[in-house]
């Protein structure tokens, strides 16, 4: 992939991103046969928060590609026209539809560890300034990655993960994903994968399956590198991702030396619950790290809010429309910063507890959010060897023959890195995340009502119903 820029705003997509051999010659001679092959893998993944939403189809994209393992979507029932004569009889298809997604998460402890562990690991070190994280973004990528290595490099993505084995991730991994997913035509939700194999390359047909029936993730098999696939693989990105990245992606193409890229995408659509009227958004002061910055300021009120606090620490949580979810907006006690939350383990169980916390009292909230676009990227690969996964980065321990037949020595990640945009209007949040893995004090509330202005660095993340983080950061300058 040559340098540029996947998505404005996000972050850079560097030079040597996509799975591919150092050694590799168009003579095509066997890929293994260079002992020293630096292989990269990339999963991309893009995920969209977005209150308007963009023109997505909801459904796998077939493209001219030679298609090796393909996804199938759930249908569903639309949500209903409620000035329709037969609004009842919509409304019960499509809540029965909506039902048969849910899922119960068997190991929700072990997700959670995992999101506590990790989002430290990647929103510290801001110094003063923005960054974001999804968890359940990486999450992903490194659930289909195990599925990909073998051996120690396996073993170390499972125990970060808190799964004890392949097949209970897998069924894990399968549950969020259906869990999340929505196509109703009110609420998009949509995790999509897929997998782009060089003409040369040969792989475990097994492993394809798996990833089709697991991870909805479909496999395509051409001469990577070439005009044809190149518009492929964009077309492909435009799709999942509602056309909303077009001038960007038309910048993504393939190398000729690529063997392999791995492309995920996250589209979620939604609005607030209760909507800030523009009419009473106004300038005011936002105290950032680097001095005083004015900022347009959104305002509501909420008659039965509910306020939460802790040590160090206020919160309130905005309800997304549709059982959307929640996001949550972390206040630190004067005195302490973001940085401080992040290291306190009280502050975290909140971000994790979506709601269910013994300091809190229901008042009328007076809620002042400053509205923010923040991007921000994150390399992935120091923070992942922190948290214990180290063999995946290193060509003599890292095993992938899962995923590739023949002699697989030599094959590393060679760089993971992650990107994430946020933004946050009166309808709504944006919301965008890539991954890019390559393989060479508040004190208890006044009894009536309470002003909770965020008019300094803060922390928020975007839950699902479950108190699953999907997107977390912290704002520094709005």
């Amino acid at each position: 992939m040559n340098e540029q820029d996947i998505y404005e705003g996000i972050g850079q997509v560097d030079d040597d991103v996509l799975l591919r051999s150092e050694k590799k010659r168009r003579a095509r001679r066997p890929w293994w046969a260079a002992a020293a092959a630096a292989v990269v893998a990339v999963a991309v993944a893009v995920g969209f928060f977005f209150p308007h939403g963009g023109d997505f189809d909801g459904g796998p994209f077939v493209t001219t590609a030679h298609a090796v393992a393909e996804a199938h979507y759930p249908e569903m029932a639309p949500y209903p026209d409620e000035t329709a004569a037969d609004f009842e009889v919509q409304y019960e298809a499509w809540r029965e539809d909506k039902m048969q997604q849910e899922r119960d998460i068997d190991n929700m402890e072990g997700l959670k560890d995992y999101a506590q562990a990790s989002i430290p690991a990647f929103l510290s070190g801001a110094e003063g300034e923005n960054r974001a994280y999804s968890p359940l973004n990486v999450y992903m990528a490194l659930s289909m990655l195990a599925e990909l290595t073998d051996g120690e490099s396996r073993a170390q993505i499972l125990t970060l993960l808190g799964s004890d084995s392949l097949e209970a991730l897998r069924s894990q991994a399968n549950a969020l994903w259906n869990d999340h997913y929505s196509s109703d035509g009110a609420t998009t939700s949509v995790l999509a994968s897929s997998l782009w194999l060089d003409e040369g390359v040969p792989f475990d047909q097994n492993t394809l399956d798996t990833l089709a029936e697991n991870y909805y993730a479909s496999s395509f098999q051409g001469d990577l590198g070439t005009e044809e696939m190149n518009q492929a693989l964009q077309d492909w990105l435009n799709s999942q991702t509602g056309g909303l990245l077009q001038d960007q992606i038309g910048q993504l193409t393939l190398d000729p030396e690529t063997l392999l890229a791995l492309a995920t995408t996250v589209y979620f659509q939604a609005k607030w619950s209760s909507t800030f009227s523009e009419e009473k958004t106004a300038p005011q002061t936002f105290h950032s790290p680097t001095g005083d910055v004015t900022a347009d300021f959104m305002h509501a009120s909420f008659e039965s809010g509910t306020y939460y606090w802790g040590e160090r620490f206020s919160a309130v949580g905005l309800g997304l429309a549709n059982d959307g979810g929640t996001m949550w907006f972390l206040l630190p006690d004067e005195g302490y910063t973001p940085e401080d939350l992040l290291s306190d383990s009280e502050a975290m169980d909140f971000l994790l507890s979506g709601g269910d916390w013994a300091q809190k009292k229901q008042l009328i909230v007076h809620v002042s959010l400053p509205k923010f676009d923040i991007a921000s990227q994150i390399d992935l690969a120091e923070g992942l060897r922190a948290l214990g996964v180290t063999d995946i980065f290193d060509a003599d321990r890292a095993d992938f023959s899962p995923m590739l037949a023949g002699n697989t020595q030599g094959i590393f990640v060679s760089q993971a890195k992650h990107g994430v945009r946020v933004a946050v209007d009166e309808e709504g949040v944006t919301a965008a995340a890539y991954t890019l893995m390559s393989m060479a004090g508040a004190g208890e509330p006044p009894a009536d009502e309470i002003d909770f202005t965020l008019d300094r660095p803060f922390l928020f993340a975007l839950s699902d119903r479950q108190g699953l983080p999907l997107f977390t950061g912290v704002v520094n300058q709005p």
